[in-house]
């Protein structure tokens, strides 16, 4: 039975790997970033609803007084 010739796994690891690295800092370089965000003031924003200045009530069929 022959014997596995491990005598080229660490060119082939050490390259693989070095490819690997590089092509990452590659993809990574050409990458566009965005900016530094800025602050930006938030003021809710009020909405003029019709049922607003009104209450109004829901009776529940159980919550009416008996009669």
């Amino acid at each position: 039975m022959p014997q596995l010739d491990t005598s080229t796994w660490f060119i082939t690891i050490l390259s693989t790997t070095a490819t690997l690295f590089i092509l990452m800092q590659l993809k990574t370089s050409l990458h566009n970033f965005p900016q530094t965000p800025s602050i930006k003031s938030i003021k809710p924003v009020k909405t003029n609803n019709p049922w607003e200045p009104k209450w109004t009530k829901i009776y529940l069929p159980l919550s009416l007084p008996p009669q």
